[in-house]
């Protein structure tokens, strides 16, 4: 990972800074700097178009390699395109799931006909994808699904039945993929498997879990007797947890430096606030300003350090932190916002409330340290897999 840009990498920023002037306006204009963290339900039928949008223009799985139809571009142009995204103010991606993770994992896990089949829909950005992992008892604990998978001989799929929790987008998704056990009598991470669900069919049910912002952006998914063909299982039965683990390696990957971005967006608009109210006259104010800058040159540069991994998703070990780090300083940002918002914009005057983007933010920041692995999994993890520590006692101690 290149901290300089070469000649050729500043002309495709060029070009993709370009596109996005160019296109970025008229009936999407009203969807710069929205749809991103607490705000994912504001114009989710116009992000969808948006999506097709880019994919007219070439935007969309640029690090895909070009026989899938991506441009396969470098780790140093994936970075480039998402700053000038972030930059530009363009919208949330709502197909972020399945370029970012699904398409990745089917390339190096996948069949060739998972591949043709799933791929070009989100190559376009016409079928969405959501992620079926957490359970109510299966979070940070992922490998304690309980989702149950058998296959029916007489029918030739697979039946699924179980319920997945904190699914984001599924009320907005064409597809699921789901880790579910298909060895009943298997515990832990052994006799797992991978499917990928059409949500479009009798069976599943998703119900929207109101957040304390008042929106519903994730949901409870409900299966019940759901199929999925025989070829629709990624791997073999029992290799759902190798396949899945794959996953969480891209979901650690090059798209976290549009996180990072949209961060920064977030972080002017409190900058901006403290100029206008006074409160950078402040000088702690100032000074957890030039923490929060500082914190996240730092998030920067450690993910391009740990961005050096293998195709199959797997990265660096600095990748163990960057979950616990990124949540941690995102929840200080919010803090910092409503300090500078001031005492007055803890009071609303009643239900439905009307947030700002800046209280909307502190609220949805909340969490940022659970989903995902809480901060306490996560030091776990980096205790016993990065610095080989002794793993955490279970209990009952047997």
């Amino acid at each position: 990972m290149h901290l300089r840009s070469s000649e050729k990498d500043e002309q495709f920023r060029e070009e993709i800074a370009g596109w996005l002037k160019d296109n970025l306006c008229g009936e999407f204009e009203k969807l710069r700097y929205r749809g991103g963290p607490g705000d994912e339900h504001m114009f989710p039928e116009e992000r969808k178009v948006w999506e097709q949008k880019l994919a007219e223009g070439g935007w969309t799985c640029i690090g895909w390699p070009e026989k899938y139809g991506g441009r396969g571009a470098s780790i140093e142009q994936q970075v480039i395109f998402h700053e000038e995204y972030a930059r530009a103010g363009a919208p949330g991606r709502v197909g972020h799931i399945g370029e970012g993770l699904t398409g990745p994992t089917l390339i190096a896990f996948g069949s060739d006909a998972q591949k043709e089949k799933y791929l070009p829909g989100i190559l376009a950005g016409t079928e969405l994808w959501c992620q079926g992992y957490s359970e109510p008892s299966a979070g940070s604990d992922l490998a304690n699904v309980k989702t149950k998978a058998r296959f029916d001989e007489a029918k030739g799929r697979w039946i699924l039945n179980g319920q997945k929790v904190w699914t984001s987008l599924a009320h907005e998704s064409d597809y699921c993929f789901v880790l579910a056990r298909t060895d009943p009598d298997s515990v832990a991470h052994k006799g797992l498997g991978f499917f990928l669900i059409a949500m479009d069919q009798p069976g599943v049910t998703v119900r929207p879990i109101e957040q304390i912002t008042g929106t519903s952006e994730f949901n409870e998914v409900f299966f019940d007797d759901a199929e999925c063909s025989a070829e629709d299982i990624v791997g073999e039965p029992g290799d759902g947890w190798k396949v899945a683990m794959g996953l969480l390696g891209f979901e650690r990957g090059v798209s976290t430096l549009g996180q990072q971005m949209l961060f920064q967006n977030e972080l002017n608009l409190v900058i901006e606030l403290a100029k206008e109210n006074g409160a950078a006259k402040d000088p702690a104010i100032r000074q957890r300003i030039a923490d929060a800058h500082i914190g996240l040159k730092i998030m920067r540069y450690n993910s391009m350090r740990m961005l050096s991994g293998g195709e199959d998703g797997s990265l660096q070990k600095e990748a163990l932190i960057y979950k616990l780090y990124w949540s941690s300083w995102h929840r200080s940002l919010g803090q910092l916002a409503m300090d500078v918002l001031g005492p007055e914009a803890e009071i609303l005057e009643s239900a439905p409330y009307e947030l700002t983007r800046l209280q909307s933010l502190f609220l949805f920041v909340r969490s940022d340290t659970i989903y995902g692995g809480t901060n306490q999994i996560q030091r776990n993890i980096i205790a016993e897999r990065g610095l080989g520590l002794p793993r955490e006692p279970k209990w009952p101690a047997k």
